[in-house]
């Protein structure tokens, strides 16, 4: 990799097309014709180069200016995470912003610049929130793990499956929101459908970059889901009963995270609009897909992989006495497999921001002027599997972050927002929950493997990360 400032500067290849009709024949393209990977490598193939200009979906009528430059390998991606450079205000989903009836009327902090006050207050909280929690974590955790568990293993033995993000988006669920709020979910007004109700809420925030992926010969069936997903902006309020359900419900059993909210000058209803966004959209929303990808990938891993795991984690765990952030931290390999599930598939795919000033941007092989005020977009996916970064970069490779050489990788993941080898501060944008998140993921995995030897997968149509289905599970032999 070159990181050599006398690039050639090149002008960025691409075009936006004609006004209007350019960024609903990209959004075509996008979803039904070439699909989302095809879409972008397409564009590579034809500008002979990982940064030009396209389009991006939702387009009209849902966002006012579709125009972005697009970024796709490691090196031209982090401008992304420079805020002195790039102001990421309202853009936490692209070129739209939902509407703030989602969130009780205020801008909560994802979608704050940190030149802004407020961004400083808020998430300077949410880490006091976190520190405040962190005895608590693990034992908290295993125990909704122990009935995540022992589900999955009572389903594949009476039906021979189990849906394996049925399970865990319920009993995960109820954890962050145990964390958060200091009671279970069943204990407040939303009941036995608390998780379905914050899907409820979350799913049309996004639903404008998805779709059912029909392709162009399901014509005219694409075109009326292109018109209700992409052109129409969901109206917030017709799901505002379902926030105020939610808010409700953590504002009536988070009174100890909202006394300390007050101390930071944060009041009761802002800050409880801001913990049911982290709680819902950034905690249980990666962890929503980030648990289902792990699966996925070591499930296609196969035995070999699940033996080396299975011998770290129980040869650990009983030198340390039991699952703790210590033992934790000492397994490699559990680390490594959950970066590398991140990497190969990050729970966050897209990145947006709007260049401050006139900026010159490196990639690989030469430089790019973006004008102040410009949208700059990064697709995550097709960064961290950068050939000229990572060798055999399509492929899962459980161990890649093992060792000095493994390490030395770790700051082309960037699934937090933010480089892996960096974190999170009242500064930046990289996502204050990233160490929780990760905890989370590794503790599910070390637990998994204190119980079971192997297990097999089958895959279903992704919807908010894979869909995984367990068809075998093996206990484990000794422990």
């Amino acid at each position: 990799m070159s990181s050599n400032s006398e690039l050639p500067v090149r002008p960025i290849p691409g075009s936006y097309g004609i006004p209007f009709l350019g960024a609903i024949f990209d959004r075509f393209d996008y979803f039904y014709n070439q699909g989302r990977d095809g879409f972008f490598q397409s564009r590579i193939n034809k500008y002979k180069s990982t940064v030009f200009r396209t389009n991006m979906p939702p387009g009209p009528f849902n966002a006012s200016d579709p125009r972005v430059v697009a970024f796709l390998d490691a090196v031209s991606f982090p401008i992304l995470f420079d805020t002195s450079k790039v102001e990421k205000r309202d853009v936490l989903t692209g070129t739209y912003m939902p509407s703030k009836d989602f969130t009780g009327g205020y801008r909560v902090c994802a979608y704050l610049d940190p030149s802004e006050k407020k961004h400083q207050q808020i998430k300077n909280f949410f880490f006091a929130l976190l520190a405040s929690r962190k005895d608590l974590t693990i034992p908290l955790l295993r125990s909704y793990l122990n009935d995540l568990f022992l589900k999955l293993d009572d389903q594949v033995h009476d039906h021979g499956h189990a849906s394996l993000n049925s399970i865990s988006d319920s009993e995960l669920f109820n954890f962050v929101f145990r964390l958060y709020s200091g009671k279970d979910p069943a204990q407040t007004n939303l009941g036995s459908f608390a998780s379905k109700l914050f899907e409820l809420w979350l799913l049309p925030q996004v639903a404008p970059l998805g779709s059912l992926g029909l392709p162009w010969y399901f014509f005219p069936i694409n075109v009326v889901e292109d018109f209700f997903l992409h052109m129409l902006p969901f109206p917030g309020w017709l799901l505002r009963w379902d926030q105020r359900m939610l808010y409700k419900a953590l504002y009536s059993s988070a009174t100890e995270a909202l006394d300390l909210a007050s101390t930071y000058g944060l009041s009761r209803e802002e800050a409880c609009n801001n913990l049911l966004f982290v709680l819902g959209f950034n905690t249980y929303g990666g962890i929503k897909i980030a648990v289902p990808t792990l699966m996925k990938w070591l499930g296609l891993a196969g035995k070999s992989l699940h033996k080396r795991i299975a011998d770290e984690v129980r040869t650990t765990v009983k030198e340390e006495g039991g699952v703790s952030y210590a033992a934790v931290e000492k397994m490699e390999l559990v680390k490594s497999v959950v970066w590398e599930a991140m990497r190969i598939e990050p729970p966050v795919q897209y990145q947006y921001g709007k260049a401050k000033e006139d900026v010159v941007v490196r990639s690989h092989d030469a430089a790019f002027v973006v004008k102040k005020g410009e949208m700059i977009f990064g697709f995550q996916p097709f960064a961290t599997k950068d050939e000229r970064v990572f060798k055999n970069a399509k492929e899962f490779v459980g161990d890649r972050f093992v060792g000095e050489e493994g390490e030395r990788l770790l700051k082309y993941v960037y699934w937090s927002n933010g480089r892996e080898t960096e974190n999170p501060t009242a500064g930046n944008k990289q996502c204050p929950g990233k160490n929780l998140v990760e905890l989370i993921v590794r503790v599910f995995l070390v637990d998994f493997f204190l119980r079971f030897d192997t297990f097999t997968v089958k895959l279903g149509k992704p919807t908010l990360g894979p869909s995984v289905t367990i068809t075998s599970l093996v206990a484990v032999s000794t422990i």
